[in-house]
């Protein structure tokens, strides 16, 4: 038998008790399909309802469990249409206690007041008198399945209610318990403390202690992070058992010299990874990691000069062609100096001058490619592809950069990303890449000033922007939404043009740019605000990843609560490009502890990194980075800010398996083996997709 029979696990979940196939249509809104999909539905919550308490020692606010008696019947009044609120007062013995239910009327048919209960809810006091509302209940001798235990609390959709839920689980797990095999051997489950399979999926669900819950959830959390830690190191293996192009040792002074600053020691630290990896006879596939303005391109330069000076030739991809364009104007000069000869390729490009590019290409008289998308075109061809370059990464999918890197030989590949992820994180979300940090900024970068604001400051800031429009700067406001929503209270951009070109900012010049847009329209756009023609661009988050406009010195965001840290930070670093002062201005109206805390963490640091930390730990991985966009993965069970300790455990003992080559030697592993085999072969399949 394989580590369970997925002939059983993988079986429709319209056939699991109680189930059906109305009930399944409902459940597959939450991702629920299979038996197998079900046991891995893990709770978001617990209650703890195992607890007794008398009601005089129960606090206002406090969730208790009570054994009662009822001392009135139930009484109902219906104060107006669709309202119906049912009233009794129960005794625990030594107290007495209020009860109402509101809208639900089927109380009184199913409570029998002569027998006794256990009602678990939340406490209010009011004077002397204690009230409850919205009890759960059920009857004393039968207690032990809503209340006398720890009750998990799953998310829902509409149709599926906790009970209805809780009993499907149980139903799913007495038909698969016989059925799931442990993929952990028993000695390596000893040395990590890690409790048995079917022990786990049981207490996780259905758990006797809190204790026991703990326990079940470290295994399923450890088995979790390390499938991922392996199916990464299979990956890299993949990529690292290639050969790759070993590029001859360049003297990179003359370059060096030529440029107007010196590189920062951060810089200087992962150039050295790139050439190590450029000067060995593995293929480079790096990534590279810096905060906003730490200075990635450079590094790309250096890269792209080496290569030249080897013969080869490099494509260097970015998401928009005013990037693009941008990226051609400052290093085309500098490389004309050394007859490196540079090529634009962009969708916009008439069909003329895009052919006579893709000839140079081929023909080599081109020894780097700057471009959008246009780049991947069948019809581009290179003679000596050595190295591949995309910057922003996460615009760009896998299978689009591998169809890239088949342009040449195994060619070597290079990634940037602007995007700050924690330190922590890193080694989880780019397993399968080598992954270098450029941790500081060049000297002399202004901070840029951030300050969060409330409506009452609008006038102010409008007036604010005036000055230093006046003063010859420009200005960025960005809203969360492109157009007004009847279900948001938030400010949208064609909203926000329409206000101030008629109101707070007559007579500036107002541009407007958004996702909805043509591509074709929006660089148009982009291209009048870079050369000045603009006042102020009012945008959606289309800016995210955009031109360097050292001219531009404020950025204001509306809604800022309702975006995470790290996009923010992203936002606010369009700014502080030039020699100028700059500023960033959150308008918040968040009224949670959350959201004023995390908008305190925008005004207090410039860091990005520690900021994507706070951002981690306050919200989690999957809001932080948006799951789909940056490709972390959707854990079932995981908290990458919680479990922190877990996982150093799991690196060390992937380390373990791995230099062992434990997986194929020994036959206790194979379970393990397969397990991981089968989320490879799926893994690379969805990204075939992608």
């Amino acid at each position: 038998m394989s580590e369970y029979d997925n002939r059983y696990l993988d079986s429709p979940l319209k056939y699991v008790k109680g189930v059906g196939e109305n009930r399944a249509k409902l459940f597959s809104k939450l991702g629920i399909y299979t038996l197998g999909d079900i046991i891995h539905y893990f709770p978001r919550d617990y209650e703890d309802r195992s607890v007794f308490k008398p009601i005089l020692e129960a606090s206002d606010g406090e969730p208790i469990t009570v054994r009662v008696r009822f001392v009135t019947g139930i009484t109902e009044t219906r104060p107006r249409r669709n309202l119906s609120i049912q009233k009794a007062m129960v005794t625990d013995g030594a107290s007495l206690m209020n009860v109402t239910w509101f809208n639900q009327g089927y109380v009184k048919q199913n409570i029998d007041i002569s027998r006794e209960y256990v009602f678990f809810g939340t406490v209010r006091r009011v004077g002397s008198r204690v009230e409850i509302h919205n009890p759960v209940f059920e009857e004393a001798d039968q207690s032990g399945n809503l209340t006398g235990r720890i009750v998990p609390v799953y998310p829902l959709t509409k149709g599926i209610t906790q009970n209805i839920l809780r009993k499907i689980l149980r139903n799913a797990l007495d038909a698969a318990s016989d059925k799931i095999v442990d993929i952990l051997p028993t000695g390596f489950r000893h040395k990590y403390r890690l409790a048995e399979a079917v022990f786990s999926y049981e207490q996780i669900h259905f758990p006797t202690s809190m204790e026991n819950m703990e326990m079940a959830r470290r295994r399923l959390v450890f088995e979790e992070l390390l499938l991922l830690q392996l199916g990464l190191s299979s990956i890299k293996g993949t990529n690292s058992g290639q050969s790759g192009i070993r590029f001859s040792p360049v003297d990179i002074s003359p370059l060096l010299n030529a440029l107007p600053f010196k590189l920062t020691p951060a810089q200087e630290r992962v150039f050295e990874e790139i050439r190590a990896d450029m000067e060995s006879e593995r293929r480079m596939n790096r990534l590279i990691q810096g905060d906003v303005g730490s200075g990635k391109t450079i590094l790309a330069v250096l890269a792209m000069y080496i290569a030249a000076s080897s013969g080869y030739q490099s494509a260097f991809m970015v998401p928009t062609e005013i990037l693009a364009e941008q990226h051609y104007r400052t290093i085309a000069p500098l490389f004309e100096k050394f007859d490196i000869k540079v090529g634009l390729l962009t969708g916009g490009l008439k069909k003329k001058e895009k052919e006579a590019i893709k000839k140079e290409a081929e023909e080599e008289r081109l020894d780097i490619i700057i471009g959008t998308h246009a780049v991947l075109e069948d019809s581009t061809m290179f003679g000596n592809l050595g190295l591949v370059i995309t910057d922003e990464q996460h615009r760009f999918g896998v299978r689009q950069r591998a169809r890239l890197s088949q342009k040449g030989e195994n060619p070597d590949l290079l990634v940037m990303t602007a995007t700050p992820i924690p330190r922590t994180l890193a080694l989880v979300l780019y397993g399968d890449l080598d992954v270098s940090i450029v941790d500081s900024l060049p000297p002399g970068r202004k901070p840029i000033k951030t300050y969060v604001v409330d409506e009452s400051m609008r006038d102010r800031i409008y007036q604010f922007i005036r000055k230093n429009i006046a003063e010859g700067r420009q200005a960025y406001i960005v809203c969360p939404l492109v157009e007004e929503s009847d279900e948001l209270e938030v400010e949208s951009a064609t909203g926000l043009v329409e206000k101030i070109r008629d109101d707070a900012l007559k007579g500036l010049r107002v541009g407007l740019i958004h996702g909805r847009m043509k591509s074709a329209e929006k660089d148009d756009i982009m291209r009048r605000f870079s050369r000045g023609e603009l006042d102020v661009l009012v945008s959606t988050t289309v800016i995210e990843v955009g031109v360097n406009v050292p001219n531009a010195n404020i950025m204001v965001i509306e809604n800022a609560e309702r975006f995470g840290l790290a996009q923010l930070h992203q936002l606010r670093g369009r700014v502080g490009r030039g020699s100028h002062q700059s500023y960033c201005i959150l308008f918040n109206q968040g009224k949670s502890e959350i959201s004023r805390q995390r908008m305190e963490i925008m005004a207090k640091s410039n860091d990005g990194f520690v900021i994507a930390e706070k951002d981690l730990e306050l919200r989690g991985p999957g809001d932080v980075f948006g799951v789909r966009q940056h490709g972390l993965p959707e854990f079932r069970i995981a908290n990458l800010y919680r479990d922190m300790d877990v996982l150093k455990d799991v690196q060390k003992a992937a380390r373990e398996i791995v230099s062992g080559n434990l997986l194929e030697k020994d036959e206790a592993w194979r379970p393990l083996a397969r397990r991981v085999e089968l989320m490879v072969r799926k893994k690379l399949q969805d990204l075939s997709m992608n």
